[in-house]
């Protein structure tokens, strides 16, 4: 009986990890996902690919910047929320939202974005610019610059079009830079308990750069994501090893954002 119960439990464990990586039979692979404890419940943290991720969080569900084919979110909940921060295919996927189950979603965006959404989205999008903040569903959404440095007119990414943005969810501050460089804004954030921080040439900035405005905010879980540049992936482990190097105490979680071609 003993052998038969430790069979099972073992059985039931193996079947819920496959599920949170391979998420439906024919769907793309999926990394397993994390849990953050907040106030309110945990926080799941669900790698997508490049700067997309799925958090569930107090019964809700926030799309981050949906990307990469409507087959990478088999299986999750709709969005109650869908963030978007900037004009680029990668962020603003057209193809991908209208795979995806998007009806009920309200869509929080830069003005940029608003004005290139097909009219069909246009009484869901609420338009945030950078320093804006708004309460729903019981978090606060605020929009942080996101742009290149030096700043100039034929910059990938110019200052005020895009937004990165600090999530509240539930007594937890969730960082998401967004295509960025080490910029003076993000390097004065306070209190951010978990980052996801980009990190591809030549379009936001180096793996230096990225380390070194980590360990000037210091978040408590940074998450490396964005980072596959011209020159293929960068190299998140030295990411890790120059932040851990200069400050144990920052939790770096290197996942598979590019398990599946795109």
């Amino acid at each position: 009986m003993k052998s038969t119960l430790i069979f099972t439990t073992a059985l039931a464990s193996f079947a819920v990890l496959a599920q949170a990586q391979t998420a439906t039979p024919g769907a793309a692979p999926r990394v397993a996902a994390d849990q953050i404890a907040t106030k309110k419940g945990s926080l799941t943290v669900q790698p997508i690919t490049h700067g997309s991720v799925v958090l569930t969080w107090n019964g809700k569900t926030i799309y981050v910047d949906p990307y990469g084919g409507a087959e990478s979110y088999a299986g999750l909940a709709a969005p109650d929320v869908i963030l978007i921060t900037d004009i680029h295919g990668d962020h603003m996927d057209l193809k991908t939202l209208a795979g995806l189950s998007v009806d009920k979603a309200l869509v929080v965006v830069p003005k940029a974005v608003a004005e290139k959404l097909p009219a069909a989205y246009k009484t869901q999008v609420r338009i945030l610019n950078n320093g804006q903040q708004l309460d729903t569903l019981g978090m606060t959404v605020s929009a942080i610059p996101m742009y290149n440095l030096p700043e100039a007119a034929d910059a990938p990414h110019t200052k005020g079009r895009g937004n990165g943005y600090v999530l509240g969810l539930g007594g937890k501050n969730v960082y998401l830079s967004g295509d960025t460089e080490d910029i003076a804004e993000m390097r004065a954030l306070k209190g951010i308990d978990v980052a996801f921080v980009c990190m591809n040439l030549p379009y936001t900035m180096d793996v230096n750069q990225a380390a070194q405005a980590v360990l000037a905010f210091k978040p408590g879980i940074v998450y490396p994501y964005h980072y596959r540049g011209q020159n293929g992936l960068s190299d998140v482990d030295s990411f890790k090893k120059t932040v851990n190097t200069a400050n144990k105490k920052i939790d770096v979680r290197l996942r598979n954002w590019y398990a599946a071609p795109k």
